[in-house]
């Protein structure tokens, strides 16, 4: 999604160390380090978290299949671009 969201800094759970981080841990973590926007394919993340005092925005796709999220990528990137703080936003992936 990188190449999509030009207009972001952007960073993965991997880059930062924390690919071994549970869903509550990361949360936590990306809002401590100032992060607006979390993009996951974890689509149970709103049943397994307490997200409404959350201050980060999650973006969840409906799909882990990369051929098929980047053939929608730039509608992904419109929303990221709209989303507001604290927001809970899932796109299907036809």
């Amino acid at each position: 999604m990188r190449q999509f969201l030009k207009l972001h800094d952007v960073s993965t759970a991997y880059d930062l160390g924390w690919s071994n981080l549970k869903n509550g841990e990361l949360l936590d973590a990306a809002e401590a380090q100032g992060f607006q926007v979390l993009i996951t394919t974890d689509s149970n993340l709103n049943h397994q978290q307490n997200l409404a005092n959350r201050t980060i925005a999650i973006v969840v796709l409906g799909s882990t299949s990369w051929p098929r999220i980047k053939n929608v990528a730039p509608m992904i990137a419109a929303s990221i671009n709209e989303v507001g703080v604290g927001a809970y936003v899932r796109i299907a992936i036809p």
